[in-house]
């Protein structure tokens, strides 16, 4: 009987969530490329729809552009908004392709909470899809920033093929 009690409190504990779980940092913005769930999740490979509509994460060294080292732009997987240039990625060893810096209007910067307490959170800000978070444990010598971005929510657009 006396480990019910302990038992109980954890399981309310890790169920209860807060109202400030819900709130995002931005009000609702209005993004310049709209569609429906059903039309992004038939337009969106299954990954990138999980990444870049419903916040998802991939395994750590499981997309393909965490090894790219080509010169060229990473763009939105979503609508193609240019958001990274190759020349700012760099190995974090954490399994993501990281940037010490994106194309500035270009991102949206948000808050979310998923798992318990705030992280930044990196968007498209044209059509408002979860690319990852950025971490103050970047490399010291530039920004010291790290965006550490899903390989699902980009595209690659070798240079010699950049408009």
């Amino acid at each position: 009987m006396k480990f019910i009690y302990p038992l109980l409190m954890a399981f309310l504990m890790v169920n209860c969530k807060g109202i400030s779980q819900e709130q995002q940092n931005n009000p609702k913005k209005e993004y310049t490329v709209v569609k429906t769930d059903a039309e992004w999740k038939a337009e969106l490979p299954q990954m990138a729809y999980y990444v870049l509509r419903k916040a998802g994460t991939e395994r750590a060294f499981s997309g393909p552009l965490n090894y790219n080292k080509e010169a060229g732009t990473y763009v939105c997987a979503g609508c193609q908004t240019p958001l990274y240039e190759s020349k700012f990625k760099f190995d974090s060893g954490t399994g993501w392709p990281s940037f010490d810096r994106g194309i500035e209007e270009n991102l949206e910067y948000d808050v979310d909470y998923k798992i318990g307490y705030p992280r930044s959170e990196l968007k498209c800000n044209t059509c408002g899809g979860h690319l990852g978070h950025v971490f103050n444990d970047g490399p010291r010598n530039t920004t010291g920033k790290r965006h550490c971005i899903n390989s699902a929510a980009l595209n690659f657009i070798p240079l010699d093929e950049t408009p």
